[in-house]
């Protein structure tokens, strides 16, 4: 078998067990997605391709607006680029959504392969590619719904076409070449200009050494040509979606969620960025991958640079020649470190991600990696891999200087196997880190969506809380929609819009889904949740009868009434329960029965057109603590009727909870005394 068989074999078998890899860490880590919550927004984008769709028409917008979603006359579109979600598409297309995750992740391997033998030889380029298939940042996001994996497949993509037309000058490998970093920039500008700016740098030399000679003049006009089309095709879609092809929909999103130091903000964060924060900020971005997120960290960190002073030639370009040799393949690929690390200074996301920045557990970044860094993997595995062939050359070289031939050679292979196991340790140590981060939260993830996990629904509609404000996916990215918001299921947010949302599915079951706990899920808390049956009634008036346990502690109990427009109170007489009735009749909200009374004469409340007439019962011991009962109940008058939903059941041991989600009660699972009943019925 031939070297050049034996590497193909490598490859195929390495990008093989990549996507296997990949795919298992896919569907057994992140199950239920990432925290990161983008992933809904690019599978909610890829089922809107698939329904050949650029914008989401919801029968209720503000009750269906996924995270991350513009909205404007023509519909709800996302803010981001189509082609991340295109490439997902592919896998539901396969019959499995993440077939697409193993499938770039197998091509970014392989081609890690083939661009780092352009720059140096076929032992160097297999080796790269297990040191880039080893790097925590690969294994983790290589195998979440995010666009920064896809993206470097084509920036990849491009770099292996772009040396291959250097040194074949087939402009075959230039239309690739260009296509590549036409889609890459189509995907994600930003990043696709800093990996581009050294082979930029590279053309302008050839063409200066060749003395713009005709075939270098056609070859590398070809790559920008087509290149060229990629920005066409962006601008155009901006055109569709923004109504402007110089507005990026990220853009039109939030303008002032971008490149670029000063006044920054996304939703209701905002921040100055400065230079010395950005610095700052970049600069322990940086630290952290090269010390927990390359393959064998710190030691494959230090062996890339052994790559580097080893492998580029530090003499004047001149004297390169006008051929394109290897040193100028590397020469490249150095230059995309400080293109890609000083281009992401400029760019406040870096800030972002870093959470804290003096806690090195706090941000995406602990769970993530640097992302925005990722085609830094590329220069890092190369150079890694050169450096890890020099360092075992001059150990033989030092060996076989100091002992004869028959003790040297087992002496060399017990080094070099003890350094891959001690490069393997540090290796699987800097890896343990993000997966437990993220096998926690997969954890909670699981807790959490356990009542509709193994759950079938027929015509369902299911409201869900507004954790994060008024988003879906945001943070529940389970529960998202089909295009046409349709199918067995449909989730909707439960806001005021939710007796709209009922009229526009008039036959379907509906239920509430609720919890109980804080949604903390990055902290090892899990919520207890509950899916709850939802009905509609209607009358002339409704009534909800509520008994409400009262623990042997008790020492008193008051109710405050409210709705949007007022508030009454009531104090409650008994040891055991509380009975009473809300009625809503005649525009106006009140509580009847026979151990309630009303504190004034202002107790009964009005009750707007769509509102929601709230109950918190206040229960104090005789040490002067307690708890306090909620419910929520929607209520709708329209044309001398009155209709609600079931309500919002809750118990709260902490006063400044109680206004938020993660108060729901759950029967059985409640302090002894502590007991809610309602019945809600409507009357002619």
């Amino acid at each position: 078998m031939t070297a050049r068989r034996r590497t193909r074999d490598g490859i195929v078998a390495l990008s093989i067990l990549a996507a296997v890899v990949t795919f298992l860490v896919a569907t057994k880590l992140f199950p239920y997605h990432s925290l990161n919550h983008d992933e809904g927004v690019y599978l909610q984008q890829a089922a809107m391709l698939l329904d050949g769709k650029l914008f989401l028409h919801p029968p209720v917008p503000d009750a269906f607006r996924p995270w991350f979603f513009v909205r404007d006359a023509s519909g709800l579109y996302p803010k981001y680029a189509p082609v991340p979600a295109a490439m997902f598409a592919l896998g539901e297309l396969f019959g499995h959504v993440r077939l697409s995750l193993a499938l770039v992740a197998a091509g970014n391997v392989a081609l890690v392969a083939l661009v780092a033998t352009q720059a140096f030889e076929r032992r160097t380029g297999l080796l790269a590619t297990v040191l880039f298939f080893a790097s925590p940042l690969f294994l983790v996001d290589s195998a979440v719904f995010l666009p920064y994996a896809p993206t470097t497949f084509w920036n990849l993509l491009f770099a292996f076409a772009y040396f291959r037309s250097a040194r074949t000058e087939r402009n075959s490998y230039a239309v690739l070449a260009g296509a590549a970093v036409g889609i890459a920039f189509f995907s994600r500008p930003y990043t696709a200009l800093l990996f581009a700016l050294p082979f930029v740098a590279h053309a302008l030399y050839s063409l200066r050494s060749t003395r713009f000679d005709r075939t270098a003049v056609v070859r590398l006009g070809t790559v920008a040509a087509v290149g060229s089309l990629g920005v066409v095709v962006a601008l155009g879609y901006n055109a569709a979606v923004t109504g402007s092809p110089l507005v990026f929909p990220y853009e039109a999103f939030a303008p002032l969620d971008g490149l670029g130091f000063g006044h920054r903000k996304l939703l209701g964060y905002e921040q100055r960025y400065t230079v010395r924060l950005a610095l700052r900020s970049n600069l322990a971005v940086v630290s952290d991958l090269f010390v927990n997120w390359v393959a064998g960290g710190p030691l494959g960190t230090a062996l890339a640079l052994v790559g580097v002073l080893a492998g580029v030639r530090w003499t004047r370009p001149s004297d390169w020649g006008a051929e394109f040799s290897q040193n100028q393949a590397r020469a490249v690929l150095a230059g995309l470190v400080p293109s890609v690390v000083l281009g992401n200074v400029y760019f406040w996301g870096n800030r972002n991600i870093a959470g804290t920045i003096s806690d090195p557990g706090d941000g995406l970044i602990h769970f993530f990696g640097p992302y925005y860094h990722f085609d830094l993997l590329l220069p890092t595995a190369a150079f890694g891999a050169f450096g890890a062939v020099v360092a075992a050359r001059w150990l033989r070289g030092r060996v076989e200087s100091s002992l004869s031939p028959s003790r040297a050679k087992p002496a060399v292979v017990a080094l070099l196997v003890l350094s891959t196991v001690v490069f393997g340790g540090v290796t699987a140590a800097v890896a343990t880190s993000p997966y437990r981060a993220n096998a926690t939260v997969t954890d909670q993830y699981r807790a959490a969506y356990s009542p509709v996990e193994n759950r079938s629904f027929d015509d369902a509609l299911v409201f869900v809380p507004t954790t994060y404000g008024n988003w879906l996916n945001h943070p529940f990215q389970a529960f998202r929609n089909d295009p046409d918001f349709g199918g067995p299921v449909v989730y909707a947010l439960d806001g005021p819009n939710r007796f709209d949302v009922v009229d526009a599915y008039p036959n379907r079951t509906l239920y509430r889904y609720v919890y109980r706990g804080q949604w903390a899920p990055d902290g090892g808390e899990a919520v207890e949740p509950r899916l709850q049956r939802v009905r509609e009634v209607r009358g002339g008036s409704v009534s909800l009868t509520t008994t409400a346990g009262l623990p042997r502690s008790v020492g008193s109990a008051s109710i405050r009434l409210a709705s949007d427009s007022g508030s009454g109170y009531y104090v409650v007489e008994g040891d055991r329960s509380a009975r009473f009735r809300l009625v809503v009749s005649d525009g106006r909200a009140r509580l009847v029965g026979a151990n309630v009374s009303a504190v004034g004469d202002g107790a009964a409340v009005p009750v707007g057109e769509t509102d929601t007439v709230a109950v918190e019962m206040y229960v104090e011991n005789a040490e002067g603590t307690g708890f306090s009962y909620l419910l929520r109940l929607p209520v709708e008058r329209r044309d001398g009727s009155v209709r609600a939903l079931t309500p919002y059941e809750g118990v709260c041991r902490v006063a400044r909870t109680c206004g938020g989600e993660g108060t729901a009660y759950l029967p059985n699972e409640t302090a002894p005394g502590v007991s809610l009943e309602t019945r809600l019925r409507g009357t002619e």
